[in-house]
């Protein structure tokens, strides 16, 4: 496990904004943990969090505490809901050959399902087909209590109520199926935002909220991408999108892999296309700004430049992926399988990842390109270009 007490000297950029936008994966976010732990290191603290799922969790943490005292939580927190499991420590070199690994973790992931984990939830005793109906252990197969708890003992919610850094978490309202995004400019966050956003069906009860009962926001968006697209006011911004499921993989050559490849697809949210859509948003809006500022002033006060000068502007956003590229003994039963073990190759990878990432300068350069925006990933060392000159709309290196 990496050290926590190393710290390096401040990375500077000119950005008005640095983002920390943290998916929905369950056990895989430890990497989240890992990415995080590298850029305090680096001396770069988001001044706006958002996440889904088990990224809300890890978000509020962040959010929720002082700066030298976050990765500290984060590992308080990955190591409360882990089973230690310490007899695999000192023979883990028997698992390098993958197989017995993956043996490994799915008894570790069965143990989960049927004993529930520590500190976050339990299995319903009796199953809920023999509840009362309307209540939420007839609808569903754990409780969560547990988990309101660990969140109380980890987050300041005072804090993050306070404004110090925005903070965001998506849920999906069950009654009507639209996504909701809490803000804490515009609700008052307590731990009832973060389970929502993590109440994952059938597995997890919807979690009430001002009479509106919601469910896990990653049944819809899975990446909270999308709430910078649309964040008023536009800021120039450096966004570290930290994904669990990557959205590219092999075709699957048995059923098991067909089974792992289908949640990846669901759950990576399309990263890509909503990269894509939000650079072609960027260069329409770039467009409209260069376009009134060479309008006659008689022009500008028609109703159709009026309406472009709601969307037009000149701000500018670099884009860091850091996407969790799974091993083959991982199967579909990654996103449950809580031993430690498990849990610290996920957070080694996050800070190697990150730091990797890091030691590129041209991140924290503002793009110079009509559309002003760049999209990065470097989390496996590749620097290929994934565009042909002639059609390239931004510098986005190879997944």
């Amino acid at each position: 496990m990496p050290s926590r007490t190393k710290k390096a000297d401040n990375k500077k950029h000119s950005f008005e904004c640095v983002a920390l936008l943290l998916q929905g994966g369950g056990a895989l976010g430890a990497y989240q943990g890992g990415v995080y732990q590298a850029l305090a290191e680096h001396g770069i603290e988001p001044d706006w969090v958002a996440g889904i799922s088990i990224g809300a969790i890890n978000a509020a943490i962040i959010a929720g505490n002082a700066p030298d005292a976050r990765v500290d939580k984060l590992r308080a927190f990955w190591e409360s809901v882990t089973t230690p499991y310490s007899w695999l420590h000192p023979t883990a070199h028997m698992f390098a050959d993958g197989k017995m690994r993956g043996f490994v973790n799915q008894i570790s992931a069965g143990a989960s399902l049927v004993h529930g984990v520590a500190n976050f939830f339990t299995p319903r005793m009796p199953t809920p087909w023999l509840h009362q109906p309307g209540t939420p252990a007839a609808t569903s197969y754990y409780d969560t209590k547990a988990l309101r708890s660990t969140l109380e003992s980890l987050i300041d919610f005072d804090r993050i109520n306070a404004g110090e850094m925005r903070f965001n978490v998506g849920a999906v309202n069950v009654r009507t199926g639209n996504f909701t995004c809490f803000d804490a400019q515009t609700h008052k966050i307590g731990p009832d935002h973060i389970m929502a956003s993590g109440a994952l069906p059938p597995g997890f009860p919807a979690v009430e909220i001002d009479g509106e009962h919601y469910w896990d926001g990653g049944l819809v968006s899975n990446t909270p991408l999308q709430w910078m697209v649309e964040c008023m006011p536009r800021q120039d911004t450096l966004a570290f999108q930290v994904d669990l499921w990557s959205a590219r993989g092999a075709v699957p050559r048995d059923m098991a892999k067909v089974m792992t490849r289908q949640k990846e697809i669901r759950f990576s949210s399309r990263t890509r296309a909503n990269t894509d859509r939000f650079r072609e948003s960027q260069r329409l809006r770039h467009a409209a700004a260069t376009l009134l500022e060479k309008l006659p002033s008689d022009l500008k006060q028609t109703p159709e430049a009026e309406l472009l000068q709601a969307v037009a502007d000149c701000k500018t956003y670099n884009i860091a992926h850091l996407i969790y590229h799974t091993k083959d003994y991982e199967g579909d039963s990654k996103d449950y399988e809580f031993s430690r073990l498990s849990m610290e190759d996920h957070w080694r990878a996050g800070y190697e990842d990150a730091r990797h990432t890091l030691s590129y300068p041209e991140i924290f350069e503002r793009p110079a390109n009509p559309e002003g925006i760049s999209v990065f990933d470097f989390s496996r060392g590749e620097r290929k270009d994934t565009h042909k000159p002639a059609a390239r709309t931004g510098t986005e290196k190879a997944r």
